[in-house]
């Protein structure tokens, strides 16, 4: 079968500018052939290069003492004391997830575990933040209902517990759904594993499942905007198989103890140029394959075809040799592929060979270092005009319109179909605030949480940025754990647009002025551009996952309340409702500035609930919908009426940033009332826990009237 001529037409399909194809014709000074310039393609698109992005996210901090490996790895790893490390990312799989909602989101959440496993680390955590379109959207039910499926099916055959995460509705996704996967996994700090390459001569090992054609193209799509050939892509999303990747993890693990291993990389994105090009730059080396000893699955498969299929369940090592006898036992007690395909070699080539041929022949270290780097034009987001004024509105009457949108509705709909439980160590269900999972056989538990409130981000990119992380602080903080870093997943628009990347680059500051204030690092991540639909941007969404330790289970904040309890409120409110949950679900206004983040009293306020933790029977930090549905939550879970004193609507919904709702008796709140003069934060009574009703504002209605609704609305709203 010959080769298609590299036409203008090909060369667009592939993702390439013409500037850049004019710049592979410079490097290679000749004409790439099919097979070459499907690598040139994988290996520069957005979703591998980051080129649009690599000169922003260069700028964020990535370091701190508790930081063992920061980005540029499969994951990031954090100390977590007694020789122990905890290794953690996320990534998307937005494009594949609307084309095909079940294997895309399956095999981001695979995709996400190998990361972490091929680390040398056991997944113990699972998480996902998934944004959706309207739920009256024709689409919105089948990609909720497939995306949720899909994860749960995966993470539950696996093994893995799902623990928390988030999900959200707006018409901003109506064409371009987000599933942002996280996973979490824990090493020995001596057991850890990289991807650089050393060493010449050494064989370079295909691991796992065999190769087929689905997932061909998989990352160029990725990089690309919608439109009405969507239906066409459909054979660019890979197929998943959790019982193989349980099988590979074991076998990796397993493999890891035999000192076999030099370097290992999952083949993700780009599959088996990707993870080659990766290993040999890294190492300075280069490498030679032969794709002959690729273990096929289907008839006739070309070098293009081979380079670039993103079957899932695979791995690529570089091997000691005298090490193969027992490296390939190990894989076929668990019934994987060992194929040696290939060696290191001390020139900086790329060699493909394929049936006595060579197919491809380049030079390696441009592939993936010389990639194009793009300091893209960008504008400001010009500043939030003055907002109307918001009417009073009956309270009650709104915590209504709040809970019964399934953006604020209990979620037990979704994380019910997650596996939670699994492995035993999960200390609290989902929908609780933070997802809490010990360290097995330990008193040390970890705390994990995503989010970002994109509303925020579009009104002002740069405060949006900063409350991001500082709300997935607040969360680990509201648990007792010691925030410790994080990882990112920067969803956007077209870059090459001003307004979208002036959005990027507003977020980017924010992000990075909030990590280096709050000490926690970004050590991980993933950038996914493009994300539009006939010139139709989503919203700007920047999800960032935090990792926080608990180093005694005895020092977790619960979120307690009973009769009589005492509601304090820590933080200064002053009723900020721009770009607040009220005013989009009561009102349908979408207006104003995001609230202001005070990064020293978001410090201040952590550290205060931590030092304070044994006065605190129960903590939740405010968000979305502010006092008032912090409140119900906390009432509706612990099945107790509430009582709020503030009347006026800016105060029971406003969303003025470091806050936190403490639950405690009253000789407690006495004590913290003292310790919070003596550490200069402010804190006050706002209400009580009685009865069997919900009072604010001057109104009510019984509890168990509005926990149906806000039980039922999520399950309604997506059929």
């Amino acid at each position: 079968m010959h080769d298609p001529a590299i036409t203008p037409e090909i060369i667009e399909a592939h993702g390439l500018k013409p500037e850049e194809y004019a710049e592979i014709l410079r490097i290679l000074n000749r004409d790439p052939n099919f097979t070459e310039l499907g690598i040139f393609s994988a290996m520069w698109n957005e979703h591998c290069s980051y080129k649009s992005s690599k000169k922003w996210l260069r700028t964020l901090p990535t370091e701190g003492p508790q930081v063992i490996c920061g980005p540029g790895e499969n994951a990031g790893i954090v100390d977590i004391g007694d020789g122990q490390a905890v290794v953690f990312k996320m990534e998307s799989h937005n494009h594949p997830s609307y084309i095909e909602p079940y294997q895309g989101a399956a095999t981001g959440v695979g995709g996400i575990l190998r990361d972490v496993f091929t680390m040398g680390a056991r997944p113990i955590a699972a998480m996902n933040a998934l944004s959706f379109g309207e739920p009256d959207h024709p689409r919105t039910r089948t990609l909720v209902s497939g995306v949720v499926a899909g994860i749960g099916g995966y993470g539950n055959c696996f093994g893995v517990p799902t623990i928390g995460g988030e999900v959200r509705f707006h018409s901003a996704y109506n064409g371009n759904c987000l599933v942002n996967a996280f996973a979490a996994g824990l090493a020995e700090t001596d057991g850890i594993f990289y991807s650089a390459a050393s060493g010449v001569g050494m064989p370079v090992v295909y691991l796992g499942a065999k190769t087929g054609r689905d997932g061909v193209g998989g990352a160029t799509m990725a990089s690309a905007e919608f439109d009405d050939t969507i239906e066409e892509k459909r054979p660019t999303v890979q197929v998943g198989d959790p019982f193989t990747e349980k099988r590979l993890m074991e076998a990796c693990l397993e493999l890891m103890q035999t000192g076999a291993v030099i370097s290992i990389q999952d083949m993700g994105a780009a599959g088996l140029t990707c993870s080659a090009v990766e290993m040999g730059d890294k190492g300075k080396l280069g490498i030679r394959l032969n794709l002959d000893a690729v273990p096929q699955r289907e008839e006739n498969m070309t070098p293009y075809e081979m380079m670039l299929s993103e079957s899932q369940e695979r791995m690529l090592m570089v091997l000691r040799p005298e090490k193969e006898a027992e490296a390939r036992a190990v894989f076929e007690k668990w019934d994987l592929d060992f194929a040696i395909v290939g060696e290191t070699i001390a020139e900086d080539r790329f060699l493909i060979q394929h049936r006595g041929e060579t197919v491809a022949d380049l030079p390696l270290a441009t592939l993936a270092g010389s990639s194009p780097e793009y300091d893209r034009p960008w504008v400001e987001t010009p500043p939030a005009p003055e907002m109307d004024p918001v009417p009073e509105i009956d309270a009650i009457d709104a915590l209504r319109a709040l809970i019964s949108s399934p953006n604020y509705a209990h979620k037990g709909w979704v994380f019910e179909q997650y596996d939670h439980m699994v492995m035993a160590d999960t200390v609290r269900v989902p929908g609780q605030g933070a997802g809490i999972v010990r360290v097995h056989g330990t008193r040390k538990a970890l705390a994990f949480t995503s989010d970002v409130t994109p509303r925020y981000v579009r009104a002002n990119p740069e405060e949006g940025g900063k409350q991001a992380v500082a709300e997935a602080y607040r969360n680990l903080c509201a648990v007792g754990a010691k925030p410790l870093a994080t990882t990112d997943n920067l969803n956007f628009g077209n870059p090459e647009k001003p307004e979208i990347m002036g959005q990027f680059v507003g977020a980017i500051k924010g992000i990075g002025a909030a990590c280096a204030a709050l000490d926690v690092p970004i050590v991980s991540g993933n950038v996914s551009l493009y994300n539009e639909t006939d010139g139709e941007p989503i919203l700007p969404t920047p999800t960032i996952g935090a990792v926080g330790l608990l180093d005694d289970l005895d020092h977790l904040i619960g979120r307690e309340a009973r009769e009589g309890h005492v509601l304090l409120l820590l933080g200064e409110t002053e009723g900020h409702l721009g770009q607040s949950a009220l005013l989009h679900e009561v009102f349908r206004r979408e207006d104003g500035d995001a609230p202001h983040v005070d990064l020293d009293k978001e410090w201040a306020h952590g550290e205060f609930i931590r030092a304070n933790r044994d006065w605190i029977d129960g903590c939740t930090d405010l968000s979305d919908g502010g006092l008032a549905l912090a409140a119900f939550e906390m009432a509706e879970s612990a099945d107790v009426g509430v009582i709020l004193d503030p009347a006026d609507t800016q105060t029971l919904f406003g969303e003025d940033q470091g806050r936190y709702l403490i639950t405690c008796s009253y000789d407690k709140a006495e004590a913290l009332m003292v310790a919070a003069g003596q550490a200069g934060v402010t804190l006050q009574t706002v209400g009580r826990f009685s009865g069997d009703t919900v009072r604010m504002g001057g109104s009510e209605a019984p509890l168990s009237e509005l926990s149906a609704i806000f039980r039922g609305a999520f399950a309604e709203a997506v059929g």
